[in-house]
């Protein structure tokens, strides 16, 4: 397993077990609990995803140390500002059964919920978080689908700088300003939808070089983004698939083939504009 360091030291696996669409119950239970067998270490879910509850269980029932378990979850929209920020985290605690997390994103910066007083919302929410850092309830915090603007905004007031920017990367979709701009910041970069959403499996230039490496098409996709450095999450409730998915540091891609792969149109669909979100 390869691992990230955070500017605060903290290590983060460099592939982790996403959940988002992972139906809360026995899915989400034993596609966490399948994924922990399999050897996955990092675990991201959100108050938004509804699975706390089952990603929680299925951690506490899987026999590995909480220590050794680097668990993630984001502050959902309607919950921006001080006093909310602070009773839902307690919330995901209690859902996720245990006293800490090791990563805390804001998961949108601009919901619609905030939209009339966003930057001052996300700074109370920004606070909360650095109390919940400075008391040991989270190892770090960060933002997900934050733009240049909005992180201009909540610098104006953090005294944290955010450890990592979680959103959407993958081979057509780089955001090459944005990702140069975190890490300007010092920020590691965590690619959401890694696979985008599936929709990179059908690409003749992706199935070509998995047939020149003897990969699969998900595999090439998700070595990619692990050798830009991003810190990978792909989803998946199929068991092969999600074994598969974690074998990909046993090769590398070449210089020709990665070059091919950042010269391709992003296939899979425009990102949401966080400023223009309906959620």
């Amino acid at each position: 397993m390869n691992y990230i360091t955070f500017h605060n030291n903290v290590k983060i696996p460099q592939i982790g077990f996403g959940t988002w669409q992972i139906p809360d119950g026995e899915v989400a239970y034993d596609s966490v609990k399948f994924a922990l067998d399999a050897g996955y270490r990092h675990i991201d879910t959100a108050e938004a995803y509804g699975n706390e509850a089952s990603v929680g269980k299925a951690i506490a029932e899987s026999g590995i140390k909480r220590e050794d378990i680097f668990l993630t979850t984001k502050i959902h929209n309607k919950e921006h500002g001080y006093e909310k920020t602070v009773k839902a985290f307690k919330k995901s605690l209690e859902l996720l059964q245990t006293d800490y997390v090791d990563l805390l994103l804001i998961h949108w910066p601009n919901p619609l919920a905030s939209r009339d007083n966003w930057e001052a919302d996300n700074a109370g929410t920004w606070k909360a978080m650095e109390e919940f850092y400075e008391k040991g309830m989270v190892r770090s915090i960060g933002i997900s689908n934050f733009r240049e603007h909005h992180i201009e905004a909540l610098l104006k007031t953090a005294k944290i700088i955010p450890h990592v920017n979680q959103i959407r990367l993958y081979a057509g979709e780089q955001q090459e300003e944005l990702v140069t701009y975190c890490k300007a910041k010092g920020m590691a970069l965590e690619a959401y939808s890694p696979l985008g959403t599936g929709g990179l499996l059908s690409s003749e230039i992706v199935n070509t070089i998995a047939q020149e490496v003897g990969k699969s098409a998900a595999q090439v996709c998700l070595r990619y983004d692990v050798q830009k450095g991003y810190i990978i999450l792909p989803k998946s409730v199929t068991p092969s698939s999600i074994k598969q998915n974690l074998e990909i540091f046993d090769f590398e891609l070449s210089d020709a083939q990665m070059g091919k792969l950042d010269a391709m149109e992003n296939i899979c669909g425009p990102t949401k504009n966080p400023d223009e979100t309906t959620f």
